[in-house]
């Protein structure tokens, strides 16, 4: 059982569990109601080696990736180190939490009603779930070898990590509510959706995707779908011009998409590149879901995304005359 963490240093270790105030997560966290006010940030300083190995160690976590760059320099500057020894707990089951930990090297053993139920073998991170449910320590944690994790406040945690998420889900809440091919999805299944978004800029003229051979130097990868969050984008595709020339070819504007639209799933829907180049017109800001997500959590828009195809044909056919001129896009 593998992960992929890390913090940074302090110059103390946290206190042992059975120091640990048994009211921990007893206080609950309403993120809608942290207004920041009181809080003092904390700052343990670090090596270059030292933040070098955290910066490494947390890039791949998900429970990170709504954080800005000011928020991921604060989590950094709030990790601290703890050395650990063969057979030393790090959080122990029925505890209340106090801290999120992640590996940077050694091998640990995960144990349930004392027995082991799994391994961490020089990654991995655990501790967050008694820090976001408020619930005691499902498992205990042990040194198996000599080794380094990181931690990371339940306070600074809560404040940054989960205040973050908390509003990400707001605000993609709100965009896929005006999603149609979104509807057919649940609750549950749209709150998946919105954890799983990445949010990504565009500055006035980037070409977002491209249309071509999938990962060919002409072409773009066809490996996230894109929902418009702010500014438009105009669809564009290429196809065979009018002339002798059966080489000849021209790039024409075939739609214009605002917040709350979206694109890019045709390619992940047929398997195939893409169909078409998307432009920023201005300043642009899109929520974008990689393939994995998309494979994971859209089966139930499958069938009306395969529908829109049909539509999209129909249009093309309007625009440029000739279904023969248009790429097939199923």
């Amino acid at each position: 059982m593998t992960s992929f963490l890390q913090f940074s240093c302090f110059s103390k270790p946290p206190p042992q569990a059975r120091d640990r105030r048994k009211s921990v997560s007893a206080e609950r966290y309403d993120p809608e109601a942290d207004d920041d006010q009181g809080y003092t940030k904390v700052v343990h300083p670090k090596s270059d080696d030292q933040r070098k190995r955290l910066t490494d160690a947390i890039k791949h976590i998900l429970l990170f990736r709504s954080l800005d760059q000011e928020q991921m320099q604060e989590v950094l500057d709030a990790m601290f180190e703890k050395e650990v020894s063969p057979g030393q707990e790090i959080i122990t089951q029925g505890d209340d939490g106090d801290n999120f930990y992640v590996i940077d090297n050694g091998k640990y053993d995960i144990k349930v009603n004392n027995k082991i139920v799994g391994h961490y073998n020089n990654e991995g991170f655990f501790g967050e779930l008694a820090l976001m449910y408020n619930m005691p320590r499902a498992a205990t944690i042990v040194a198996s070898s000599k080794g380094t994790v990181w931690g990371l406040d339940r306070q600074t945690f809560r404040r940054i990590v989960l205040k973050t998420a908390f509003n990400k889900r707001k605000r993609y809440e709100k965009l896929i509510e005006g999603c149609s091919m979104l509807k057919s999805l649940d609750m549950y299944e749209r709150m998946n959706v919105c954890d799983a978004l990445t949010s990504q800029a565009f500055a006035p003229g980037d070409k977002i995707i491209t249309q071509g051979s999938e990962g060919s130097h002409v072409g773009d990868k066809a490996d996230c779908m894109y929902f418009v969050e702010e500014g438009e984008v105009r669809v564009a595709m290429i196809n065979k011009a009018d002339g002798a020339d059966p080489k000849a070819t021209v790039e024409k504007e075939i739609n214009r998409i605002g917040p709350g639209g979206y694109f890019g799933e045709l390619a992940l829907v047929t398997n195939k590149p893409r169909a078409a180049s998307v432009y920023a017109i201005g300043p642009v800001k899109c929520a974008v879901l990689d393939v994995h997500a998309f494979e994971r959590l859209m089966g139930p828009c499958m069938n009306i995304m395969k529908r829109n195809i049909e539509n999209y044909e129909a249009q093309l056919v309007q625009i440029f005359g000739n279904k023969s001129n248009i790429s097939d896009l199923r």
